[in-house]
C-alpha cells in the first residue's frame, strides 16, 4: 500500500536512509505501486508489494552509496 509520509515507512528504511533518500524511495514506491498493480507487468511470482520495494530501493542506489556503513549521497 502506498505511503502518504515519510514516518509511515517500513523501519529498515527510516532508521537507515537520510531523510532526502527516504523521499527517493517513498516516491518511488507509490509510482511502482501504480505502475505495477497487474501482474503481467511484474516479473515472476514477485507480488505488488516486493515489486514495489525493490523499484523503490533500485532508485535509492541511483542517488545514494554505502560509505563507512553509512548511506550517503553519490557524486
Amino acid at each position: 500500500m502506498p505511503y502518504d509520509r515519510k514516518s509511515e515507512l517500513p523501519d529498515s528504511v527510516k532508521d537507515n536512509l537520510p531523510k532526502h533518500a527516504q523521499e527517493i524511495y517513498k516516491e518511488a514506491y507509490n509510482s511502482a505501486w501504480d505502475e505495477y498493480k497487474d501482474p503481467d507487468d511484474r516479473r515472476g511470482d514477485a507480488s505488488r508489494e516486493e515489486t514495489a520495494h525493490k523499484v523503490a530501493w533500485a532508485a535509492v542506489k541511483n542517488k545514494y552509496g554505502k560509505k563507512d556503513g553509512k548511506w550517503v549521497k553519490k557524486g
